[in-house]
């Protein structure tokens, strides 16, 4: 059997501030096949960019990889010095930056910043390296005569298209997509999507994309894990998800999203997710949770195979077999 293209173990990703460590990715799990895009979906706050920082060893001061390894094929990335990474990113695993209007140099032009990654990892000459960067940036939907703009002259979905030409110019394995649509209108969020799901087949790309929007993720994802207050709670194909999810949570989180064919009545999910410098004791999820006992206050539940290929973390996961916990 083939390995995965990406593995992570019991990855644990802290803060460390005067009040004590913020517990941002606390032991999450999952593997990304090759060609493959993995879902990362939550709330705000609950460790989905913190995770992607994590896997590319990029973690902000004072945060920190605690614990835990990514292997991507074959290498764990945990284990790599700060100049080892340096030839690893880009090059064997890249990122799209949440909000491209940001992440863009602003006193450079676009086609230097994506050339500036080339140079970096390739033996190739300054005339090659701007033909690979115009022929990139073609592939991306962008005019090869715009590379001199700034990025100031772009558009929010042109700034976004030249970002996935910088991630994917250097030919990676692997692309994270941080947030890839936000801020965009409607229209050019679905454009952006099929850029990327054409440019996956292309490449035969393996895809994490991080999101709270759950219409993307059903959209353009594979398999999906749900994240909540640092820790993986539901991980399973995005069929399942959507069809026969079993925890709490990605119930509240998929019905408190209107439906189109306006059946299921709108739900909401009392209060907002815990600190993490002091998370609630046993399951983080409980203070929230409609069918909570007396288990989840003491003791948090083991992330678990319910069925094959899907894993949750709920002492009650099997009462949720058809039944309407959020009326």
């Amino acid at each position: 059997m083939a390995k995965p293209m990406l593995e992570v173990k019991d990855l644990k990703a802290h803060f460390f501030i005067e009040a004590g460590s913020v517990k941002a990715v606390d032991g999450i799990s999952f593997t990304l096949e090759r060609g493959e895009t993995m879902g990362l979906a939550g709330e705000s706050g609950c460790g989905k960019s913190t995770t992607a920082y994590a896997i590319l060893q990029l973690m902000p001061y004072p945060g920190k990889v605690v614990e835990g390894e990514v292997i991507l094929d074959g290498i764990d990335l945990v284990q790599r010095s700060p100049e080892e990474m340096r030839k690893i990113r880009w090059k064997e695993i890249s990122i799209c930056f949440q909000g491209a209007m940001n992440a863009l140099n602003p006193v450079l032009r676009i086609g230097d910043q994506i050339m500036e990654a080339i140079l970096l990892h390739e033996d190739i000459s300054q005339d090659d390296a701007r033909r690979k960067m115009e022929d990139m940036l073609e592939t991306v939907g962008v005019d090869p005569t715009r590379a001199d703009n700034y990025p100031h002259e772009f558009s929010g979905g042109m700034k976004q298209r030249a970002m996935i030409a910088m991630a994917l110019v250097t030919e990676p394995k692997v692309i994270i997509a941080d947030e890839p649509t936000t801020a965009l209108d409607v229209t050019v969020e679905a454009q952006v999507l099929k850029l990327i799901q054409s440019l996956q087949k292309k490449y035969n790309l393996s895809v994490i994309m991080i999101t709270h929007d759950l219409a993307t993720i059903a959209e353009a994802c594979d398999r999906v894990a749900i994240m909540y207050a640092g820790k993986i709670i539901e991980y399973a194909d995005v069929v399942t998800i959507f069809k026969e999810r079993l925890h709490p949570y990605t119930e509240g989180l998929i019905r408190s999203v209107p439906s189109l064919l306006g059946s299921d009545h709108l739900v909401s999910v009392p209060g907002s997710p815990p600190g993490l410098v002091f998370p609630p004791e046993g399951c983080r999820f409980h203070p929230r949770c409609p069918i909570a006992s007396e288990v989840c206050l003491q003791k948090e539940p083991v992330f678990r195979e319910i069925r094959k290929k899907h894993f949750i973390a709920c002492h009650h996961a099997e009462q949720m077999w058809g039944k309407d916990v959020w009326k």
